[in-house]
């Protein structure tokens, strides 16, 4: 038998051999991925994020930040409020999405807050559908997991960047996919031996380029974007049969976008796998084609023109697509919670009824042993106690809930009614070194803000813990007592937390008083962390310095200084 028709036989056996394996993979990924699914679902995401990685998910909420604010319709929450209220391992706990628009999406749902019943309503409808039917939820999870996590930095700033992407020069790329062919057609069929020898030359030299060159580093950032459009369109083409009326709007969307790509995936076949992640057997061996012949880069330029006036309606298939898979992770995480409600939103009428606020069993989802608790409020709410009773957490999950039942339509309690509210807190802040500013001058800008956005008569919940702590006792207390007092309008909810006692009473008739307190026991400190009606009593510093082994002369000495001033109101001097 002639070497050369041996050689050919050896590459088909071998490619059928590769196809065989291909196909087992596939199965067996499908298998995996039902695993995961199934065995993931109701329970707390355990995923280490890079940095890189972080900057990719908040990046598609910065791109629709920047547009609101040009637009102004600015109605997210602000770095320092989602700050203060550790919003980022919240977002963690939430995130079982399987896709990159999927986790796009979710980060910048919980960073929009809905204030609309109408869009609460279809929100909630969409995630109760996927809570209640495990089989066509399972179904577009698999569906989902083709288009997989970019692995290239953030889908959506690549998109944008779409417009001002660069071409690249093609030259030597066609110069050596010219010389494969003619190896192949002219060659290898005369002499088959030097053919054979001269075609592992040139693959070597094409791989070599290929990955040592810069175009491919050139445009590599691109490639990915393209492979997860295709991959987007992959799956926006499979599910157009889906008729779930609850998803009528996502795929009314999804089938609009995808028209305006009409034929781009025959186009685009050579640029890049619009499935190597998610497990489409027949481009992997596409991938290695494309490291013998450059056909990526040789097509990359003329495919660009194509799509480089249609980043609106990439953008839209990312957020529709993105949101089924959010909604999908936001029904998960209702799975996950031992006690949960839909929130219940109350009318409020502008500038003539005081806003209220009534919760039940309210707990802190982050914490592991959380202790529940239950309020109703009209107006200004002060609260009192020593440190590490509790304050701080109370009032971050007050502001929280209030956040997670206008984004995940999902409240840690087992009531929540509240009209629509914008909040924002001032309470984890320091100093800034980068600006050279003061804790003070961080902790005045702060509160500004919330002063400035209480103008608005827009119903606002502000929380605000330890008012101007930064600054002496005399000033503090002067200033915060005129601050809260100037925040005490109908159409805001204000809570702050406070150690001045004296604050309770100056804005006695201004804020209600709740406390939290602790039982300092012989050898240690119990903490209720349960919220109750007054204004604090207990007054147990001393005490705990007595308990902590301080010198009994200091914690005597200190015990009379106080119990001299109250009866004075004047400190001694030393």
């Amino acid at each position: 038998m002639d070497i050369g028709i041996k050689i050919i036989i050896a590459v088909v056996v071998i490619l059928v051999l590769i196809g065989i394996k291909m196909v087992c993979d596939e199965k067996a990924r499908r298998k995996r991925m039902r695993e995961f699914l199934i065995n993931s679902w109701g329970k707390s995401a355990d995923r280490n994020y890079s940095e890189e990685q972080w900057n990719a998910i908040v990046s598609y909420y910065k791109v629709l930040e920047k547009k609101a604010e040009e637009s102004q319709k600015h109605e997210f929450v602000d770095d320092i409020t989602w700050n203060d209220l550790d919003m980022d391992r919240l977002y963690k706990m939430v995130n079982q999405t399987i896709s990159s628009p999927g986790e796009d999406v979710l980060y910048d749902m919980m960073r929009r807050p809905v204030f609309s019943q109408a869009e609460i309503d279809k929100r909630d409808e969409l995630i109760d559908f996927f809570s209640q039917h495990e089989k066509e939820r399972e179904h577009m999870q698999l569906l989902l997991s083709q288009i997989g996590k970019t692995r290239l930095g953030s889908l959506s700033d690549t998109v944008l960047a779409l417009k001002s992407s660069p071409e690249v020069k093609t030259g030597i790329h066609w110069f050596m996919l010219i010389l494969l062919v003619l190896n192949v057609a002219v060659l290898l069929p005369v002499k088959p031996v030097v053919g054979f020898f001269c075609f592992m030359v040139l693959m070597i030299t094409n791989i070599t380029i290929y990955y040592a060159g810069n175009d491919r580093k050139l445009i590599e950032a691109y490639l990915d974007c393209y492979a997860h459009l295709l991959r987007m369109l992959s799956v926006a083409e499979k599910i157009k049969n889906v008729q779930w009326s609850e998803t009528r709007k996502q795929m009314s969307a999804i089938a609009e976008a995808r028209a305006v790509f009409k034929g781009l995936n025959r186009k685009a076949i050579f640029l890049t796998s619009k499935n190597t992640d998610g497990g489409d057997p027949a481009q992997i061996l596409m991938d290695y084609i494309r490291m013998l012949t450059h056909i990526d880069i040789l097509v990359y330029n003329g495919l660009l023109k194509k799509i480089q006036d249609k980043t609106d309606s990439i953008l839209k298939l990312i957020d529709n697509i993105g949101e089924l898979d959010a909604c999908i992770s936001i029904a998960s995480f209702r799975e996950l919670l031992t006690l949960w409600c839909k929130p219940e939103f109350k009318s409020w009428e502008s500038g003539v009824t005081q806003i209220e606020m009534a919760v039940e069993d309210l707990y802190h989802p982050l914490l592991q042993e959380a202790v529940a608790n239950s309020f109703q409020v009209a107006g200004g709410t002060l609260v009192t106690g020593s440190n590490a009773s509790g304050k701080s957490t109370f009032l971050k999950n007050v502001a929280m809930n209030s956040i997670l039942a206008q984004t995940l339509v999902t409240c840690t309690c087992s009531s929540y009614q509240a009209p629509f509210l914008k909040v924002m807190t001032s309470m984890a802040l320091r100093d800034d070194i980068e600006s050279g500013e003061s804790y003070f001058i961080v902790e005045i800008k702060s509160l500004k803000r919330i002063l400035e956005e209480s103008k608005k008569r827009e119903p606002l919940l502000c929380i605000i813990d330890e008012v101007l702590r930064g600054t002496n006792t005399v000033e503090r207390i002067a200033a915060s007592s005129r601050i809260l007092n100037a925040l005490r309008q109908k159409w805001v909810l204000p809570f702050a937390a406070t150690h001045d006692i004296e604050l309770s009473y100056i804005l006695d008739s201004q804020y209600e008083n709740y406390h939290f307190e602790e039982d300092v026991q012989e050898k240690e400190v119990v903490f209720s962390y349960v919220l109750k009606n007054g204004r604090a009593t207990s007054r147990n510093a001393i005490q705990l310095l007595d308990m902590l082994g301080y010198d009994k002369e200091i914690v005597e000495d200190a015990r009379n200084a106080a119990f001299n001033f109250e009866n004075k109101g004047i400190w001694d001097a030393l």
